[in-house]
């Protein structure tokens, strides 16, 4: 259910549970940990997608109720994503809600079908977000429209997140894999040093 293709440096994780709309269990979140833990000194473009029509739905329904809501694995998870010394890109191929956004949201880039949608309904759902992600969501589109999803409990299609700064780039699912590896070429021919070095810049 958690794919990973490795093209030398270019790592490409993928989502696989189409016909539960990928939503995470809690195996496949510790396979997820465990796969960044493999790429911080191997990758140097780290790639995570999903099969079909959505990105991930977040936990899934069954281990949600059972806990998977509010396991300390969703923030293990995005904390390991942000601290990668390498370029991450996002490409979401379809819908992305719920706790998967953390692994979005801690993403360098993020690339979003024109179709996708973009909710949190931790407010509906009586759950809390996972801590870092009100924070990431709030740097990116600001404490207001942070609010927009997490406490009004809105539904953002891509062409709004896009004009928010939630998302970087419209790119159909089609031709997700070409926008990626053009965004990756600089990172691919530089030294792992260098990439980390800039990163570093950035987020000081």
């Amino acid at each position: 259910m958690i794919e990973l293709d490795r093209d030398g440096a270019l790592w490409v994780v993928t989502l696989n549970r189409p016909e539960k709309a990928n939503s995470l269990t809690s195996d496949m979140l510790s396979r997820l940990v465990g796969i960044v833990d493999e790429a911080a000194d191997q990758a140097k473009v780290f790639v995570l997608t999903g099969a079909g029509k959505v990105f991930s739905a977040g936990a899934d329904l069954d281990e949600a109720r059972a806990g998977l809501a509010t396991s300390p694995l969703w923030e293990d998870l995005s904390g390991k994503i942000a601290a990668l010394p390498c370029l991450t890109i996002a490409a979401l191929n379809g819908t992305l809600a719920g706790g998967a956004f953390g692994m979005a949201l801690a993403c360098d880039l993020r690339l979003s079908d024109s179709n996708a949608k973009f909710f949190y309904p931790v407010m509906k759902l009586g759950f809390l977000p996972q801590p870092s992600d009100p924070k990431r969501l709030a740097a990116l589109i600001g404490p207001a429209r942070a609010k927009m999803i997490l406490m009004a409990g809105q539904k953002i299609p891509a062409e709004e997140a896009l004009s928010w700064g939630l998302v970087d780039r419209l790119v159909p699912a089609a031709e997700m894999k070409d926008a990626v590896a053009a965004l990756g070429e600089a990172a691919m021919g530089a030294a792992p040093a260098h990439i980390a070095g800039i990163k570093a810049l950035v987020h000081p």
